[in-house]
């Protein structure tokens, strides 16, 4: 076996999502597999490198972790040659900018989503990652999580015969930050920070349906803030500008219709933090982030209205479980493996800037259809 070190430029480790899984959960989590084996006799080591504006966090996280690489300073890090690879887990205003730099540099790069503030950021960045001939990938974890491999196993096995609609149902209570403190970054409440949950999560749910179920033709959403004030990470009020909730309809192609809730502002009753619904003529299934559940048409009960009479039937217990019937790893983790088989074994990989600009282009046309109070089209994007 050759081993082939690999640095990897990893900017916003400090934050949750950077730092728990994408550094932990992944890129250590290969490290303490031995690598990445690419079949070939070559086995990848990455070592990465950590990139933040604060470097006591950084040094923090490195000695936690036996790492010794750390800097501030983006550009040195973009310049150094035997960088290959820089991954972005910023704060969404901060993205684009830094993306287009490594693109620049000739570096390939994996980043969080959204990709941009905007349509013509996002595409312009996929045009010259294109243009630049450097690798590009942008993480869509949903659809890598147990729940929803067994729900898209269901598809492709024709378990669901023609799919009439999708319902999907995802949230918490984010606390305001007064008497308790929140569990999400005060920025995600600020639109000018580039916060929202349209933002956050429309991207989500683009790449989660156009891999399941087919392309969104076109949506219709309403956009609230629900909470308008908020504390934050110093105990200060601040309005919130940003939305917290959005209640979005989506016509695919193939005729199915998606409706999901997205909420910061909802209490879960439901078994898991974001669950989908999906009805077929001949088959439903409900999966959450690692359970799914189906009712063939054969078993299907046949309930009777009536208001006046208790309900004897446990309708959650006509269901049945979707085995897992293989190994499941962490979602994140399993992504970053095909991404960097990509890039140095030449694997096919689908979910590019291109992709990502999707999910861009579907959150800036949910907020328009909030404002304009109507349903819009969802033309398709190309290079």
């Amino acid at each position: 076996m050759t081993r082939k070190t690999v640095r990897i430029a990893m900017n916003g480790v400090t934050g949750r999502m950077g730092y728990r899984q994408h550094l932990v959960r992944s890129i250590l989590a290969l490290r303490e597999q031995g690598g990445l084996d690419l079949g070939d006799g070559t086995v990848l080591w990455p070592e990465p490198v950590l990139v933040g504006r604060r470097e006591h966090a950084l040094r923090e996280i490195a000695d936690r972790h036996g790492l010794t690489e750390v800097s501030t300073d983006v550009d040195a890090v973009l310049a150094d040659p035997s960088v290959d690879l820089y991954f972005d887990a910023q704060v969404t205003s901060a993205r684009e900018e830094a993306l287009g730099k490594a693109i620049t540099a000739g570096k390939h790069v994996y980043t969080e989503k959204p990709t941009a503030t905007g349509l013509d950021g996002a595409l312009a960045l996929a045009r010259l990652a294109h243009a630049r001939g450097v690798r590009h990938g942008v993480v869509q974890d949903k659809i890598f999580l147990p729940g929803l491999r067994k729900l898209k196993r269901l598809v492709d096995g024709g378990f669901f015969g023609r799919i009439l609609s999708v319902r999907g149902e995802f949230g918490y209570w984010v606390f305001e930050g007064d008497w308790q403190p929140a569990q999400r970054p005060s920025w995600n409440y600020r639109a000018e920070d580039g916060g929202g949950i349209v933002v956050d999560m429309f991207p989500h749910w683009e790449y989660v349906l156009h891999e399941l179920f087919g392309r969104v033709r076109s949506v219709q959403a309403l956009a609230t803030t629900h909470i308008p004030q908020r504390w934050d990470e110093r105990g200060k009020p601040y309005d919130a500008t940003a939305d917290d909730a959005a209640y979005g309809v989506f016509e695919l192609e193939g005729g199915a219709v998606a409706q999901i809730n997205s909420s910061w502002a909802v209490r879960v009753h439901r078994d898991e933090l974001v669950e989908f619904q999906v009805d077929g003529t001949e088959g439903s299934a409900v999966a959450g982030l690692r359970t799914c559940r189906a009712q063939h048409r054969g078993a299907t009960p046949k309930p009777v209205w009536d208001p006046d009479v208790p309900t004897t039937e446990a309708f959650r217990d006509q269901w049945q479980e979707v085995p897992d019937n293989t190994v499941f790893d962490n979602g994140f983790k399993a992504q970053w493996e095909l991404f960097l088989r990509h890039v140095y074994a030449d694997a096919p990989y689908r979910w590019d800037l291109l992709a990502g600009a999707r999910g861009v282009q579907l959150a800036e046309l949910g907020l328009r259809s909030s404002a304009e109070g109507r349903r819009i089209e969802v033309p398709e994007i190309s290079l």
